[in-house]
């Protein structure tokens, strides 16, 4: 779509920028793409573009089948065929937008990307018949790049691998601010319908100064030896917690609750709101939402049985108690304090947490670095601690924005593992759409197989590619998009945790599962069995 100037409407300027980003892989061809579409877009797409790639998705207003049928029809093509196609494919908007001829009239030649996500979300209080009439309408006037991007929108699939902090460094050379500035800024909460590019990006409009968050400071796993980090005395470790990264913002006469994905959570956790006669207000603590009992922490599942429902009751509050466990002080007195170092932060942040002295707020319990050997030994009991391994934080850090090498480390504990063989397969999505990638795995019951876990990555492109050719020439039935295939390909499946479950017929649910090898060298007969799982579930569930 061209505007009557001949330049690019908001929808193709994005579309090119979009399928560019997700066919490039290296960070500077990425930063440079976005500060081209930042010098060319205008300024409302451009706080849309924010939003999208900071995880503001727009909800679902019209459903699969609606487009699934709406395409048939232009088409005509018999559902059959439509169903093959899409099970080819693997991806539903990508199968429209070669099904679908490259239109020459638009919808409107000079609308702007905000103008079809603003009415994307209006069509949630239309009849089927007025978002068909909309849909069909936008689809005839796009190129097959924006009929892809367009239909991602649509279903809410709209994903692209590119991390906010590489939005951030194109924003930073765009405004010319600081890169951490500009990621505070478009933090918080936001509506990028009546947003203004200008107020967003000077920090006077990014969602409401007293409930903003500050950008999360996060770690890289640990590749070296230890030794290589130099002396222990220079670093602080700390208890790896399994629960949901979270600020808690106690500012004026309000409490807020931030996740790692800037989500607002304030509500999901009620109990919170007893911090805020304990904490003065300009207070803003890092730490981990979590569930918490007298002696310790619940397992993430706990948690997952509170932060999917809409309504807490009574009951869910005394099962599963949510606690915060505080990792830092990144604003005390309403002054950023993440500039000053990590020991002067702790310093003060101990000061806080006892002076609320509240049972569900608590601070981080610093292990002690005697040796570098005598904190690998203290790892070998994380397991049994309810953690996920060691954090290792140089004392003299500042709190950094993103994730950034050299100051803060995660060295987590080595997962668990199972040996199970493959009993279903599925073809993957995106770059993986025409190979079987998606597994699901048995172990054995008696004489029968049973399955307890599904795994997408793990295997090389190498591996990938054999995997593919056995299930194509071994299947044994086909369930729409799904193949059973005969069982022998055995492997091993690793995982983090391990929790009791009611919706699984293993009875187990596991945490991050992945294959952590090809068993090349064992047979079926040789693959653990629900007895194995369930013992790990004794020694290892909480």
């Amino acid at each position: 779509m061209e505007t009557a100037e001949g330049q690019k409407s908001g929808m193709r300027l994005f579309a090119e920028l979009a399928v560019k980003l997700g066919t490039s892989t290296k960070t500077n061809d990425r930063l440079e793409l976005l500060e081209q579409y930042f010098s060319a877009a205008a300024d409302a797409d451009k706080v849309w573009v924010i939003a999208l790639f900071s995880g503001r998705r727009p909800k679902r207003t019209v459903n699969t089948t609606m487009l699934w049928e709406w395409c048939r029809e232009l088409t005509g093509l018999p559902g059959w065929l439509f169903e093959e196609s899409y099970h080819t494919v693997g991806d539903l908007a990508e199968t429209i937008a070669l099904l679908l001829p490259e239109g020459d009239a638009a919808e409107d030649p000079g609308a702007s990307l905000g103008y079809y996500l603003i009415r994307l979300g209006e069509l949630g209080k239309e009849e089927e018949a007025v978002k068909k009439a909309f849909v069909q309408r936008c689809w005839a006037g796009m190129n097959q790049d924006e009929l892809f991007v367009f239909n991602k929108l649509i279903t809410g699939g709209f994903r692209i691998g590119i991390s906010q902090q590489t939005v951030v460094n194109a924003l930073a050379r765009a405004t010319g601010a600081e890169a951490s500035v500009v990621a505070h800024r478009i933090s918080g909460d936001w509506d990028p319908a009546s947003m203004d590019y200008g107020a967003l990006t000077s920090g006077e409009g990014g969602g409401t100064e007293l409930s903003r968050p500050y950008p999360f400071y996060l770690a890289y796993a640990l590749e070296e030896d230890l030794p290589a980090l130099g002396r222990p005395e220079e670093w602080q470790a700390e208890w790896k917690w399994d629960g949901i990264r979270g600020e808690l913002i106690r500012r004026e006469d309000a409490m807020f609750v931030w996740s790692r994905g800037e989500e607002l959570m304030t509500e999901k956790f009620p109990e919170y709101q007893g911090f805020k006669d304990r904490l003065e207000p300009g207070t803003v603590l890092d730490g981990e939402i979590i569930g918490v009992k007298e002696e310790g922490v619940l397992p993430f599942a706990a948690l997952q049985t509170r932060i999917g429902r809409k309504n807490v009751t009574k009951k869910n509050l005394s099962e599963v108690p949510v606690g915060f466990i505080a990792y830092d002080l990144l604003e005390y007195g309403g002054e950023d304090w993440r500039g000053r170092s990590l020991e002067e932060r702790r310093v003060q942040l101990e000061r806080v947490v006892r002076a609320a002295a509240h049972p569900l707020l608590r601070l981080s319990p610093i292990i002690e670095i005697i040796s570098w050997d005598q904190l690998t030994a203290e790892r070998a009991r994380a397991r049994e601690m309810g953690s996920e391994g060691i954090m290792l934080k140089r004392k003299s850090s500042v709190y950094q924005v993103g994730r950034r090498r050299g100051d803060w480390w995660k060295w987590k504990i080595d997962p668990l593992v199972i040996d199970a063989v493959m009993v279903y397969a599925q073809k993957g999505h995106g770059r993986r759409s025409n190979l079987y990638t998606d597994y699901t795995f048995a172990v054995r019951d008696g004489d029968q197989l049973l399955t307890f876990t599904k795994a997408y990555s793990g295997l090389t492109d190498k591996e990938l590619a054999e995997v593919d050719a056995f299930v194509r020439k071994n299947s044994l039935e086909k369930f729409g998009p799904v193949r059973t295939v005969k069982p022998e390909l055995v492997f091993e499946i690793a995982f983090e945790g391990i929790a009791a479950s009611g919706r699984h017929k293993s009875g187990v649910a596991l945490r991050f599962p992945r294959i952590n090898r090809w068993r090349r060298d064992k047979k079926v007969a040789e693959i653990d069995t629900i007895g194995n799982l369930k013992k790990m579930l004794e020694l290892y569930g909480k």
